[in-house]
């Protein structure tokens, strides 16, 4: 099996960038060489590594920098911190319109009149949701 790293470094600019590699010193090297003008990292060097996780599978480790790179700053601090529970908090939704925040029992009443059905909530029972 071959072992692969994903990692986060952290640019001269406070910028992350995460990526994935089958070696990380090399890739470290060569972030911080600027063998590449086109790539993030060229005008954000010298680079730091801030967090690394070896994994044997590589499509694993590809899906985890992909879920990675979608994160928010926070997020990718919590989990460079190996922040669990801070992590963890991140990590629920808070959107309005998340399914969490609407009730199957509140149907709107204009549309039964219309014969079709939809799920709603007013915007008193959405602020006492927080």
């Amino acid at each position: 099996m071959k072992v692969m790293y994903v990692y986060i470094v952290k640019c001269a600019d406070q910028s992350y960038y995460t990526g994935v590699t089958n070696d990380i010193e090399r890739r470290l090297a060569e972030h911080n060489s600027g063998e590449d003008e086109n790539a993030y990292i060229y005008h954000r060097r010298p680079v730091e590594l801030v967090f690394c996780e070896m994994l044997n599978n590589p499509n694993e480790a590809i899906e985890l920098e992909k879920q990675i790179k979608g994160w928010t700053r926070k997020k990718k601090e919590a989990l460079i911190q190996r922040n669990w529970s801070r992590l963890k908090e991140l990590a629920v939704c808070k959107n309005f319109t998340s399914h969490k925040y609407y009730s199957k029992n509140k149907i709107n009443a204009s549309s039964k009149r219309h014969g079709s059905t939809s799920l709603t909530m007013t915007n008193t029972e959405h602020r006492n949701q927080f």
